[in-house]
């Protein structure tokens, strides 16, 4: 069943439960022909708090099922306080779940299991750790993720090292159930990321692995955590398996935008890979306890390494399916300081534009009528840029702002891909596969329009195309579902 948002800001194609927190994806798994999505997950609240895993499953990435919590806390237990993050394996028909199990006695999140033989309906938990103990020298542990590798299965656990590096640490099984720790697949001390001021964080977690195929080498994925209230991101390292170790290149990053993190892979059917992440909150706690929810997962991506080590993702091809009215359909050119009308877009659509410009200049969403609430996406190409603005995209003093940058060709055209969905935007750079993701809070009741614009010194050249974006289809839950 499709519903309407509840307020202007409750995205239609980005999956959520109905209510309530959630953070990491957590359990993405192809199993008995679903795809199957687990998440962090408050069933009593808009907070960081009672981690259980919520599930939807899909045969589609368009038609989305609730199932019945996937886990949840045992009183008394190994996992009393939390349910935290980790993955998923289809065996047979089994379906394993790994995930951290959390007692805030303790400093590390130790590994455990449940499994499901019904199709991911209920899980089993195991009842006990699976490795009880971190090795030594490790001052933060958790978020294992496991993979079929041969004949038998290795996992990464998130780790931070009392020499102050972050790393991966892998371990082997032959059959899930009894696992030999290896070794550091990859650590390292802090390093910037991709030219910024972002760092690879005093530990890493959920780490994620896509390995090499012959289209090109793999890549090492984690999320860069700080004790400390310092920004975090979600970096990659591009390299190659060697024995029980993974070399490569320096960090880049996998999100150039300020809201996405902790994201996590699938192996689809025809050696495809998808990955979703958790796309958090920019605007302030009273908000939201208001609104009632908090958090939601970002478009799934295809993601593949080239053979030149450039990492790219797009948006899963079946999301085409999503594209509804053919609103914009527009070609021109625009030499300031007078914009371009291109005409108008809801709330929620899907972008295509290409850009020729000579200077910095791009487009504008304009979300109420004087024009004063806008985000801007633009070229610089004096520092060779795609810049996203959105220091003027929220009237309200509650939103975040900022300006967040990701380098695009120069002297070529500039292909884009952007989705629009009430409170995000996923901006995608087609030509070399980079995305950047970001919320934000339009108050404007207007129809929003869509503008092309140059800096007066500039021209730019534009072809631009947006649909209406169509919702998912969200199956009626059952009585246990979240």
């Amino acid at each position: 069943m499709s519903t309407a948002p509840c307020d202007p800001f409750r995205p239609v194609a980005h999956l959520r439960p109905p209510r309530n927190w959630i953070n990491d994806p957590n359990g993405l798994v192809f199993h008995d022909g679903h795809y199957h999505v687990c998440y962090q997950y408050n069933p009593y609240g808009t907070t960081h708090a009672n981690m259980h895993w919520g599930h939807f499953r899909s045969p589609d990435l368009l038609s989305w099922e609730p199932l019945p919590i996937a886990l949840s806390p045992t009183p008394g237990g190994e996992d009393a306080d939390g349910c935290f993050s980790g993955n998923a394996v289809s065996d047979g028909d089994r379906l394993v779940a790994f995930y951290s199990a959390n007692r805030w006695e303790r400093w590390h999140q130790p590994v455990t299991t449940a499994t499901s033989l019904d199709g991911g309906r209920t899980f089993t938990p195991r009842g006990e750790l699976l490795v009880p103990e971190p090795p030594g020298g490790c001052t933060m542990y958790r978020d294992p993720y496991v993979w079929r590798h041969g004949d038998g299965w290795r996992m990464l656990v998130g780790a931070a090292l009392a020499d102050g590096r972050g790393a991966a640490l892998l371990y082997e099984s032959p059959d899930l159930d009894t696992w030999t720790y290896l070794g550091p697949f990859d650590a390292r001390e802090q390093q910037p990321v991709g030219g910024t001021d972002l760092h690879t964080g005093e530990g890493w977690e959920c780490p994620q692995y896509l390995p090499a195929s012959s289209e090109g080498p793999g890549a090492l994925i984690f999320s860069a955590w700080n004790e400390r209230d310092e920004a975090r991101c979600v970096a990659a390292l591009i390299g190659a398996e060697h024995g029980d170790a993974f070399e490569a290149g320096p960090p880049v990053l996998a999100d150039h935008g300020p809201d996405c993190y902790a994201p996590a892979l699938l192996r689809a059917p025809g050696g495809r890979w998808l990955l979703w992440g958790w796309s958090w909150e920019a605007r302030e706690e009273s908000w939201v306890l208001a609104d009632g929810w908090s958090g939601m997962l970002t478009l799934p991506r295809e993601i593949s390494v080239d053979a030149d080590g450039t990492l790219r993702q797009q948006p899963a091809a079946e999301l085409f399916a999503l594209r509804g009215e053919h609103t914009v359909h527009t070609a021109g050119e625009v030499h300031g300081p007078e914009p371009v009308e291109l005409g108008g877009v809801g709330r929620a659509f899907d972008l295509t534009a290409r850009l020729e410009p000579s200077g910095s200049a791009g487009l504008r969403l304009l979300t109420d009528p004087d024009g004063s609430e806008y985000l801007d996406i633009r070229v610089d190409t004096a520092t060779g840029e795609l810049v996203v603005d959105r220091d003027h995209s929220s009237l309200d003093p509650r939103a975040h702002g900022g300006t967040y940058r990701m380098p695009c060709p120069a002297g070529q055209p500039v292909e884009l891909r952007v989705v629009v969905d009430h409170s995000v935007a996923e901006v995608f750079l087609t030509s070399t596969g980079q995305v950047l993701t970001l919320r934000f809070y339009p108050t404007g009741d207007g129809p929003w329009r869509l503008q092309a614009r140059s800096a007066p010194d500039a021209r730019l050249g534009y072809t631009v195309d947006a649909w209406a974006l169509q919702p998912l289809v969200i199956k009626e839950p059952s009585a246990d579902a979240p």
